[in-house]
């Protein structure tokens, strides 16, 4: 198909443990599937700390950008922060972080096609499960606020981990995976989706 390996996109998708417990790794699946994204790579694993750790420091502005984004949303909503320092902020939100990824069976995907890495962030929903908005997996299946997660100082459990860039996507696909751990295959529905003239409907 011409210009089909020019619109290629891989990015990671893990389903977190509240995601596993609560039977979703299924619909998350399906979510993927029916938009037409191709599933490359799966396994489940319990992530250990120091994995789970690389996984949060792979963006080296990860600290600022977390923290300055947690500030903002306190202000929004009129809440006086635990303190002032963005890096403070971030580096506690990643310990609560550590235990919740580390907790359980994850399943960690690897999904590849057009646009993938927004794609799957459209159909994800936004961090916060309570701002997310219906249609989305975090909007139609999960009901954690920031404002709970803060009073019980844990994480927020929003069921997914999805990728924020395809340079982030393509760093934390080599910390998950092998190489030969992701399938090169051909779909045959990819055909609709990437054929310029649909020249193979008709016979």
């Amino acid at each position: 198909m011409k210009n089909f390996d020019n619109k290629q996109e891989k990015t990671l998708v893990i389903v977190k443990p509240d995601g596993v417990q609560r039977g979703l790794i299924g619909e998350v699946i399906k979510r993927y599937e029916q938009c037409g994204l191709k599933l490359v790579a799966l396994k489940m694993v319990i992530p250990s700390k120091e994995l789970t750790l690389k996984h949060y420091s792979i963006d080296p502005e990860w600290l600022i950008k977390t923290g300055t984004k947690t500030l903002e949303g306190y202000q929004a909503k009129g809440i006086a922060p635990p303190n002032d320092d963005p890096i403070e902020i971030a580096k506690t939100i990643r310990q609560t972080l550590l235990g919740y990824l580390s907790s359980g069976p994850v399943v960690v995907m690897v999904w590849q096609g057009m646009s993938a890495v927004g794609i799957v962030r459209k159909i994800t929903g936004s961090t916060e499960p309570l701002s997310s908005v219906p249609g989305t997996i975090r909007g139609d299946y999960t009901i954690d606020s920031y404002t709970a997660a803060d009073t019980d100082h844990r994480s927020v459990r929003n069921i997914i981990h999805s990728s924020g860039s395809v340079d982030e996507a393509n760093a934390e696909i080599a910390l998950w995976f092998d190489k030969k751990e992701i399938i090169n295959y051909r779909l045959i529905a990819e055909e609709i989706l990437y054929d310029i003239n649909l020249d193979g409907i008709l016979e």
